[in-house]
């Protein structure tokens, strides 16, 4: 690249995306930035390190993560008043999403100092471009782990018509498998592992039918959900003669094995299988 027409770089705060994965798609102008930066904020500064050496960038490096981001950040913004250059680099992707950073951006724009995107590698755009799925998508990023604000949050989502983005630890990626078999259950589904590294892998599938996966799995996943399936007639109410079965099955078979047969035998979604299931139990 011409050293002559890259971009002036100016005080203020630098958003600056990095690889996913693959150091080889990090931009010119990411590296332009960087090694013009005064100070570089990273989460982890001994993961960060290794990215920088690797360009041959020897820039100070500040820890800067959701433990510590309201401590320093004034200390940040006094660095910015003093026309010093500072870049926010996340461990991978682009800064803020999913990711500390999000308090100093506002403080930046409270204090009217300038806050610049360098766009670059992202998971969201990078599963969904691949997913097969509609490009008119919602990115919803982590999960809570608690079960009754899980049950309320894909309650609200299941209405919505888009395809759906979640990051996912790859050591709970069964049990929001299983929680989203109750609420997705005619949707397809996509799981994107390594994306960009050496053993890239994408798990495709229906959401009724998926599989457990290996309970050895580490890092985190990037999980595309579809938009709703409009090809198939998947029933939404449980007929009359339906619910009689349901009613003699119970008194046999447990509340599970019942959602679990009734399920798979008349198309219903999961979801409303065990609600009727529950209530008749009350």
């Amino acid at each position: 690249m011409d050293k002559n027409k890259q971009q002036t770089v100016s005080s203020g705060l630098y958003l600056v995306s990095t690889p996913i994965g693959n150091m080889e798609d990090i931009t010119f102008r990411s590296l332009n930035v960087l090694k013009k930066s005064n100070i570089i904020l990273c989460e982890d500064t001994r993961r960060s390190g290794k990215l920088l050496s690797y360009f041959q960038i020897k820039n100070k490096l500040l820890s800067y993560h959701k433990f510590n981001e309201k401590k320093i950040c004034s200390t940040v913004i006094d660095s910015i008043k003093k026309d010093k250059v500072v870049s926010l680099i996340s461990d991978a992707g682009t800064p803020t999403i999913s990711d500390p950073g999000l308090i100093l951006v506002n403080k930046c724009i409270d204090e009217n100092l300038s806050v610049h995107p360098i766009p670059g590698p992202s998971a969201v755009t990078s599963a969904v471009s691949v997913s097969g799925f509609s490009d008119q998508y919602l990115f919803y990023g982590f999960l809570t782990k608690k079960e009754n604000e899980l049950d309320k949050v894909l309650k609200s989502l299941c209405n919505l018509d888009y395809s759906i983005v979640f990051f996912i630890p790859a050591s709970k990626i069964n049990f929001y498998i299983s929680k989203f078999k109750d609420y997705f259950f005619d949707r397809k589904i996509l799981i994107a592992k390594e994306m960009t590294k050496i053993h890239e892998d994408f798990i495709r599938g229906k959401v009724a039918s998926i599989k457990v996966l290996s309970e050895n799995l580490k890092g985190e996943f990037t999980v595309v959900i579809s938009e709703k399936n409009k090809e198939k007639n998947i029933q939404k109410e449980i007929n009359e003669s339906v619910k009689i079965e349901i009613k003699k099955m119970l008194k046999k078979y447990s509340h599970k094995d019942v959602v679990e047969f009734i399920t798979k035998k008349e198309n219903l979604p999961k979801k409303i299988v065990y609600d009727f299931c529950l209530k008749l139990k009350k």
